[in-house]
């Protein structure tokens, strides 16, 4: 699957995907213990993801839905789980938000972007990697910077809560130079503070960026901290994990990854 996703990447970013439905009726706010159980008893997935990455989990603004590799995803887990692809139901987070929603039992899964550390394995499970990448950098093209080394002194714009931050410090460390960060809650925020002046450089994964990039702008070459997306659920939500990861591994034995 991720080798997939990654061919199709390089193809221009251009996915033919299905559009997918966000809700067909009003939002179910009921919360449950987001055990497989609960799942199956409520005949509905439900799934945080991105609504403003292009290419994973972005809202079609024509359509109102939102659409993208990680909503394919939650159509086949629901198949999977459920034996029915339309049974889900997405709610939108951000890097902030997922946990929280994830937490409170809003969600019981979520399939956003979100990168697999050691850390976050102590609060939640996470399937095997469905997808791999590694942080990147996008500045302006009259900026003049060739990489990171180049940005001494500069701001960087990144998303709140994201492993981004730490990622470029550590490097700009190592290169003892000195960068601070703006922090935003959402991508087209931070792109909006690059279009205006307001940050020097939009940090984020390289295949999001990607999603951003314009004729104005250019991703450079420096990767920083290689990442790895999961699904992700309850630390406690032992049998839907597995029910997941039984999934995710087998697609990817599928696609010898």
């Amino acid at each position: 699957m991720k080798k997939v996703l990654s061919a199709l990447l390089v193809l221009c970013l251009v996915f033919t995907l299905a559009a997918c439905s966000s809700s067909t009726g009003s939002k179910d706010t009921t919360t449950t213990d987001g055990s497989l159980d609960a799942v199956v008893k409520a005949g509905v997935l439900r799934v945080g993801v991105k609504e403003d990455v292009p290419n994973f989990g972005l809202r079609n603004t024509a359509t109102g839905e939102i659409e993208g590799f990680e909503i394919d995803i939650v159509k086949l887990l629901a198949k999977e789980i459920l034996g029915d692809e339309k049974a889900y139901e997405l709610t939108p987070v951000t890097a902030k938000t997922r946990g929280p929603l994830l937490d409170n039992g809003e969600v019981d899964l979520v399939i956003a972007t979100f990168t697999i550390t050691d850390e976050r394995k102590l609060t939640y499970n996470f399937s095997t990697p469905y997808y791999e990448d590694a942080v990147g950098l996008l500045v302006k093209k009259d900026a003049g910077f060739k990489g990171l080394a180049d940005m001494n002194g500069k701001v960087i714009g990144v998303a709140q809560s994201a492993t981004s931050k730490d990622a470029v410090q550590k490097v700009a460390d190592e290169k003892g130079i000195t960068v601070s960060f703006s922090e935003y809650a959402t991508y087209p925020e931070i792109k909006a503070a690059l279009d205006s002046g307001r940050v020097d450089a939009f940090c984020v994964d390289g295949s999001i960026l990607g999603g951003y990039v314009d004729d104005s702008t250019m991703i450079l070459p420096d990767r920083f901290s290689p990442q790895q997306y999961g699904v992700t659920s309850k630390l406690d939500s032992i049998a839907l994990t597995e029910a997941v990861d039984g999934y995710i591994n087998g697609c990817n034995h599928e696609m010898g990854t």
